[in-house]
């Protein structure tokens, strides 16, 4: 009986060995599918891109990598996605997930130097967004009812328009340049 369960461990970590051997082919391959150039693979799994990641308009349903830092734009708009899970923590230039089917905004960068974009798609909430962007913040034509859990300092513009929002508590302490918010029920 020992024999069999040591016999079952033993094969038990060599498919798990041979599975993580694996890995980084699966990731050069879909890399390679999406047109993901100078990336890193990170020791978790993750890719660091040096340079742009292009997903739009591609019909995903979700982030086909799990990414950590992309030293360009990553821009995923125009696809079915109900989440940002794989996302980048960190993107130097801007984060455009505008036209999916996401309600939150969970898997969001924390990080972003540019803009975030993630106007007209079903949001109703603003939680899980970075405390600070470098560009402008567009979240307009969504469902947003209440501006906490915003962006609370924008380098450029900030754009709520066509929403549901009722009060600008929450909102931005900070915005460099306009603070659009046309088009909601506002009380206060």
């Amino acid at each position: 009986m020992i024999l069999d369960i040591l016999k079952f461990i033993f094969k038990s970590e060599k498919k798990v060995c041979e599975e993580t051997n694996h890995i980084p082919s699966l990731i050069h391959s879909i890399c390679k599918e999406y047109n993901i150039l100078n990336y890193t693979i990170n020791e978790d799994g993750t890719i660091d891109v040096d340079g742009s990641v292009n997903l739009c308009c591609r019909g995903l349903q979700k982030i086909p990598l799990k990414f950590r830092n992309v030293l360009g734009n990553f821009i995923c708009s125009f696809n079915y996605l109900t989440s940002l899970e794989g996302s980048p923590e960190y993107v130097l230039g801007d984060f455009d997930c505008s036209v999916n089917m996401l309600s939150f905004l969970y898997g969001c960068p924390s990080k972003i130097g540019g803009s975030l974009i993630c106007e007209k798609n079903k949001l109703k909430t603003l939680e899980y967004c970075p405390y600070e962007v470098g560009g402008s913040f567009n979240c307009s034509q969504n469902n947003i009812r209440s501006l906490i859990g915003c962006v609370k300092i924008i380098g450029s513009d900030f754009n709520c328009s066509k929403n549901e929002i009722k009060s600008l508590i929450g909102g931005p302490k900070k915005v460099k340049d306009g603070y659009i918010c046309t088009d909601n029920k506002l009380n206060s």
